[in-house]
C-alpha cells in the first residue's frame, strides 16, 4: 500500500489480516507513525520510506516487496492534491509517480495479481481530445513528464490536478494489457470527497465553497469515509471481480450526476 494517510490506512486494516503488508509513504514520520499503530493492533506490517516520483525509489519499494513474500495486491494511494502541491509537484507524483508503480511492480505481477490505483472523481471532469488521452495513456514513462499539455507552467493547480487524475485512468487501461499478459489486473477508484486529513485541508482551501455545493447536490448528500474507499478496493481485489479489469469505479456518492444533471433536475421540480 502506497500512502498512510486515512485511505491507506483504512486499507491497510481492510486487506491486512492474515497477509504481510508492506506500507510505503512520502513522509517518514507519518510512516513510523503508521507502522507502530498497525503493529500494535496485530498486522504484520513493514514500512519504506518512498518518493513515488523517484524511479529508483519506486524499484527498490518493488524490490522490497518481491523479498517479503509472493506478490499478490498493489493498492496505490500516494498522490497529492492542489492544495498541497504546486502543478509541478502534482505531474511528478499523481502523473509520472503512478506511472512509476505500475511499471515496477508489472515485474512482480503474475496470476491473480491485482493492482488498484487509487485516482479522483476530478479525473471525470477533464475533457481532453482524443490525441491527448492515448498520449497520456502510451508514452513510456521516462517521456511523460515532457508532454506539451503536462507543462506546468501551462496549468493551474486543478487543471492540473484533474489532467492528472484523468491520465491515471487512461495508463491503468494501457498498463491492464501488459498486467493481462501475466495473468493480473489493474482498476482504478476514483473516490469522490473523503474525510481524510487531504480532504479536510481542500474543504478548508479556495474550492471548500464548490466541495460541499458538490455533497449537497450529491444523491447521498454526505461526504464519503476512507472505510467506503476500502469497501470497494476490497471488491475489485476479490475473486468476485475477476472479469474487471482495465477500468475506472467512481466511488463519489454521487457527486459527479450531481453536477451532470443539477441543473435538469432543478428544471423539473
Amino acid at each position: 500500500v502506497t500512502g498512510a494517510g486515512g485511505m491507506g490506512m483504512a486499507i491497510a486494516r481492510r486487506l491486512g489480516p492474515g497477509r504481510r503488508v508492506l506500507l510505503a509513504d512520502y513522509a517518514e514520520t507519518v510512516l513510523e507513525r503508521a507502522v507502530q499503530q498497525l503493529q500494535a493492533e496485530g498486522y504484520d506490517v513493514h514500512g519504506r520510506q518512498t518518493d513515488v516520483s523517484d524511479a529508483a525509489a519506486v524499484r527498490s519499494l518493488a524490490d522490497a516487496a518481491a523479498e517479503l513474500g509472493t506478490f499478490r495486491i498493489l493498492v496505490h494511494t500516494a498522490g497529492v492534491s492542489p492544495v498541497q502541491a504546486p502543478p509541478e509537484r502534482v505531474i511528478a507524483v499523481d502523473v509520472v509517480g503512478t506511472a512509476l508503480v505500475l511499471d515496477e511492480f508489472l515485474r512482480l505481477a503474475g496470476p491473480g495479481s491485482v493492482a488498484v490505483c487509487v485516482a479522483s472523481m476530478a479525473g471525470a471532469m477533464a475533457t481532453l481530445p482524443p490525441e491527448a488521452e492515448h498520449l497520456l495513456a502510451t508514452t513510456p514513462t521516462a517521456k511523460l513528464a515532457g508532454l506539451p499539455l503536462l507543462d506546468p507552467a501551462r496549468l493551474d493547480r486543478g487543471a492540473a490536478y484533474s489532467i492528472a487524475k484523468r491520465a491515471n485512468h487512461l495508463r491503468v487501461q494501457w498498463a491492464s494489457l501488459q498486467w493481462g499478459r501475466k495473468g493480473g489486473r489493474v482498476v482504478s477508484v476514483s473516490p469522490g470527497i473523503i474525510s481524510t486529513p487531504m480532504g479536510q485541508e481542500e474543504l478548508s482551501g479556495p474550492s471548500g465553497p464548490m466541495m460541499r455545493a458538490m455533497i449537497a447536490a450529491s444523491g447521498t448528500g454526505r461526504v464519503g469515509t476512507p472505510d467506503d474507499i476500502a469497501a470497494a478496493v476490497e471488491f475489485l481485489v476479490s475473486p468476485a471481480a475477476s472479469f474487471i479489469t482495465g477500468t475506472d469505479l467512481l466511488v463519489d456518492g454521487g457527486a459527479i450526476a450531481g453536477v451532470r444533471f443539477a441543473r435538469a433536475r432543478d428544471e423539473h421540480r
